[in-house]
């Protein structure tokens, strides 16, 4: 698999600098598991929350197992996930939620389908799914899904 040398995601608005940090702290700066806190979220006094996803259950979900984080954090508008994807991802879509994925690792042939169109994806690409549009990740990939508003799990959707 190939894998994005140093992700970086480029948002707009409010949370931008809290994501950003976010971000920086969890994919940049991993800790070994000897030191992670015996909860997987933490909220400080210096204004900032922050995640080891190590440290989080996977739970099934239409494209794979996904760690989701933040859902408790009452500040935060959404949820921020990383899904490990399986091969046998299900076309699905949400009436509510708007989904962006960041490819983190694909492999060589890895696509997505939105709607009719299947897309060639790799380490690195975004791509922002809106509600109503059928979705599928195919092939092995690991992303990073921010996921607006909180994600809600009877909010997926299958034809």
């Amino acid at each position: 698999m190939k894998t994005a040398p140093n992700p970086h995601v480029l948002l707009v608005g409010p949370y931008r600098a809290n994501l950003l940090k976010y971000l920086e702290l969890t994919l940049c700066n991993a800790h070994p598991p000897s030191t992670l806190p015996p909860m997987s979220h933490k909220t400080t006094k210096q204004g900032f929350e922050s995640v080891d996803f190590a440290s989080i259950a996977g739970v099934p979900c239409p494209c794979g197992t996904a760690r989701r984080a933040f859902a408790d954090v009452e500040d935060f508008p959404g949820t921020v996930h990383v899904t490990e994807i399986a091969e046998d991802a299900k076309l699905h879509y949400h009436k509510k939620l708007t989904e962006t994925y960041y490819f983190l690792e694909c492999e060589a042939d890895a696509k997505i389908q939105l709607d009719d169109e299947l897309i060639d994806v790799h380490p690195g690409m975004c791509i922002m799914i809106r509600p109503g549009t059928r979705h599928r990740a195919i092939g092995k990939m690991k992303v990073l899904i921010v996921v607006l508003p909180k994600f809600d799990s009877n909010d997926e959707w299958f034809d």
